[in-house]
């Protein structure tokens, strides 16, 4: 793959199928269709063009496998069948269209628990992300395994990546969204994220114990219990009056 502009801000390249000038960030050839990039860092999950030894976020060595697909899976938005790719050792199903990628459950819990570790043992530490977050203008897509309609959830309530979840069968990263979280978490994202989770609940403890105290030295005032009539309680009492009338006359 050819690049042919000498300056960083207006880098371009060529189609390897047509020839075409595509821009650096493209993914796929405006003339032709041909696939530029594709999902094949191990480490950060991050798109590299076709050919690439390295990674271009994060450097680390491409290691990318497309194999069998175990059944077929929908995309979420585009509705063709996803394609099963081994990125190192984590298996992907990817949408060759909108270049979504699904992870299931079990797969995503190691892939964030991995890079957590990495995290720790790294230090890394950074502001977490700022800006609005894409709860406007969408729409709610089927889980490509059970086809109902996945929540909309803010990745660790802070991040700012809004993920299509099926709590059940797993989570749908649109475009360059795996990487994004994966930078989250190496940032200290999660440590940062239960740090704010505590200091709320911390807060509504407070807030709590506040109500009760308030509520336990405010006065208690005694109100008097009307009377309940049953049928022998209002039976009586008519007796009782009709006998007065009597000795009155």
């Amino acid at each position: 793959m050819t690049i042919l502009a000498g300056t960083m801000q207006a880098e371009t390249l060529n189609c390897p199928m047509c020839g075409a000038p595509a821009a650096s960030d493209a993914t796929a050839c405006a003339h032709c269709g041909a696939r530029l990039a594709t999902v094949a860092c191990p480490s950060c999950f991050g798109m590299i063009f076709e050919g690439a030894k390295f990674c271009s976020h994060c450097g680390a060595k491409v290691e990318r496998t497309e194999v069998a697909a175990d059944a077929p899976r929908p995309c979420p938005h585009c509705r063709l069948n996803l394609g099963a790719v081994l990125v190192g050792n984590t298996n992907l199903l990817e949408c060759a269209k909108c270049e979504g990628v699904w992870v299931d459950v079990a797969t995503l819990q190691q892939i964030c628990d991995d890079r957590e570790k990495q995290a720790a043992v790294l230090g890394m530490a950074a502001p977490l992300p700022a800006g609005n977050i894409g709860f406007e203008n969408f729409r709610y897509v089927p889980c490509p395994v059970c086809q109902t309609l996945m929540n909309r959830v803010n990745f660790a309530n802070c991040s700012h990546v809004v993920l299509d979840i099926c709590t059940k069968h797993g989570t749908w990263f649109d475009k360059d969204e795996l990487r994004k979280v994966i930078e989250f978490i190496r940032a200290g994202g999660m440590e940062q994220s239960r740090t704010r989770e505590i200091a709320e609940l911390e807060r509504q403890r407070s807030l709590l114990k506040s109500d009760q105290t308030g509520a336990l030295s405010a006065p208690v005032f005694q109100t008097a219990t009307p009377p309940r009539y049953d049928g022998y309680d209002l039976a009586v009492d008519l007796v009782g009056a009709a006998i007065n009338t009597l000795f009155k006359l």
